[in-house]
C-alpha cells in the first residue's frame, strides 16, 4: 500500500501536482490547473494495476482507487490547505466508488470543451456538512487496446453493470435489464419485507441515464447511508443516485434498532473480490 501511494504521488507531481499531506492509504494533492488534475487521475487509473502486478509471476491484490476532484479557492496555513474545495473534495471521496473518479461541477466547467463529454453527469449528492446538494460527474478514463493489452486483461467498463442488494429475505444481483426492482409489503414485491413500518410498495430501484436510481413511494419515507458516511439522505417521494456501497433503510432512520435494511453494493460484474462488510 505505501508503494502504491507513492506511485500515485509521482503521477500527481509529474503533472503539476503538490502532495499536501498523506493520509495511512491515501492522499491529498493540489494542483495550479484542472487539466492537470485530470491528466493525472487518467494516469493513476491506468498506471495501479501494472504496477502491482509487475516484478513476479504470482498475481498480486487489485488496488481499487477513489479520485474525488473539486475547483475553488483555498488557503495554506502551515503547509496545510483548508477552503470550500478541500471540504467538498473530501465528502465526494465518500461517494466515489471502487476505481472512480468523481469531480464537480465547477471542475468539469474550468476544464477545455472537449474533454466535456469524458463526464457522465450523476445527480445531486447530498454530501455532509452542506445545506444544498451538490452537482457531480463522474470521470470515464479512455482505456486502449493497447494499455488493456499491456494489462492482460479487457479494460474495466465505464457503467455500472449490476446492484447487489442484500436483505433478510436473501441477496440477489440485479442487471440494469430487469429493473425495476420493488421493495414492499405486497406478495406483489420483487422484495417482499414483512414490517409495518414499510408500505406496500416502497421504493424501487430502477435505471436512469446510466445509473442505479432509488425512488421513495412510500407514507413513511426511505432513508440511505452511504458506506463511510455518518449522514443518512432522506427520501420523502423523492429520488437519490446509488454510488458505491450502502444501506437502505424503509420507513425508519438506520439508526433505529432492528430497522428493516437493504443493503447495496454498486459493481461491475467483473468485480469478484469480496467486499467489506457495511
Amino acid at each position: 500500500m505505501t508503494h502504491s501511494v507513492a506511485v500515485v504521488g509521482r503521477i500527481f507531481e509529474s503533472q503539476g501536482g503538490r502532495i499536501v499531506k498523506t493520509l495511512g492509504d491515501g492522499l491529498m494533492a493540489v494542483f495550479d490547473l484542472p487539466m492537470g488534475a485530470l491528466i493525472a487521475a487518467e494516469e493513476v487509473h491506468e498506471s495501479l494495476e501494472r504496477v502491482l502486478n509487475a516484478g513476479g509471476i504470482t498475481p498480486q491484490p487489485v488496488l481499487r482507487v477513489q479520485i474525488a476532484m473539486a475547483h475553488g479557492e483555498m488557503i495554506e496555513v502551515a503547509g496545510d490547505c483548508f477552503g470550500d474545495a478541500v471540504n467538498v473534495s473530501a465528502r465526494l471521496l465518500d461517494h466515489a466508488g471502487d476505481n472512480e473518479t468523481l469531480v464537480t461541477s465547477q471542475t468539469r466547467a474550468a476544464l477545455p470543451v472537449e474533454h466535456h463529454d469524458r463526464f457522465r453527469r450523476l445527480e445531486r449528492l447530498h454530501l455532509r456538512g452542506r445545506v444544498e446538494p451538490v452537482e457531480v460527474w463522474r470521470f470515464e478514463p479512455r482505456r486502449t487496446d493497447a494499455m488493456s493489452t499491456m494489462f492482460g486483461e479487457t479494460a474495466p467498463a465505464l457503467v455500472p453493470e449490476g446492484i447487489r442488494l442484500s436483505c433478510s429475505v436473501g441477496t440477489k444481483i440485479h442487471s440494469h435489464r430487469n429493473l425495476p426492482v420493488i421493495f414492499g409489503r405486497s406478495n406483489e414485491a420483487t422484495y417482499c419485507i414483512d414490517d409495518s413500518r414499510v408500505s406496500r410498495q416502497h421504493a424501487r430501484v430502477e435505471w436512469h441515464s446510466g445509473n442505479f436510481q432509488l425512488v421513495d413511494m412510500s407514507s413513511n419515507g426511505t432513508f440511505v447511508r452511504f458506506a463511510r458516511q455518518s449522514e443518512v439522505v432522506t427520501l420523502r417521494r423523492g429520488a437519490c443516485t446509488l454510488h458505491g456501497r450502502g444501506v437502505i433503510c424503509l420507513g425508519v432512520n438506520p439508526n433505529v434498532q432492528n430497522a428493516p435494511t437493504v443493503h447495496f453494493d454498486i459493481m461491475r460484474f467483473e468485480d469478484t473480490d469480496p467486499q467489506p462488510a457495511f
